[in-house]
């Protein structure tokens, strides 16, 4: 009998899974992976951030994000649409939409810049949105450090 084969999403869910616990769900920048709290994470419902970086300008006094997403349903028919940038009131400070699916590009990373986010806000959540169910699943917290 052959052995048992994993689907990729399950095991790059394991992966993530095995990282985290090893580092009590911190890596070396400090960002934070958990599930969402504005909704409950739903299986493969919802796109999930795997990881999540933030680089301040200072000329500008901006910030550009990168983060990269993993989504279970990835065809022209449904996919991630979107992901955003927020702080700890629930304020949302920027929205990187995704305009097509990326069915050949698992996972896949991509930037927002020019986000402006008020001096005394610490930390970041970054959320994965899916056309079909909104924000959910994984999302990762992000210390701010404008040095």
């Amino acid at each position: 009998m052959p052995p048992a084969r994993l689907s990729p999403r399950l095991l790059l869910a394991a992966c993530v899974l095995i990282v985290g616990g090893c580092a009590d769900g911190d890596d070396s920048s400090g960002a934070t992976v958990s599930p969402a709290t504005n909704e409950a994470t739903g299986g493969d419902r919802y796109p999930d951030v795997l990881a999540a970086d933030a680089t301040f300008d200072a000329d500008s006094e901006t910030w550009t994000f990168s983060a990269t997403l993993s989504s279970p349903y990835d065809t022209p028919e449904r996919y991630a649409d979107a992901w955003r940038v927020v702080g700890p009131d629930d304020a949302v400070y920027g929205v990187r939409e995704l305009t097509h699916d990326h069915a050949a590009e698992q996972p896949f990373t991509r930037f927002l810049s020019g986000v402006e986010i008020p001096d005394d806000v610490t930390e970041v959540t970054i959320e994965g949105r899916d056309q079909a169910n909104g924000y959910g699943g994984l999302t990762v917290t992000i210390p701010l450090s404008r040095s």
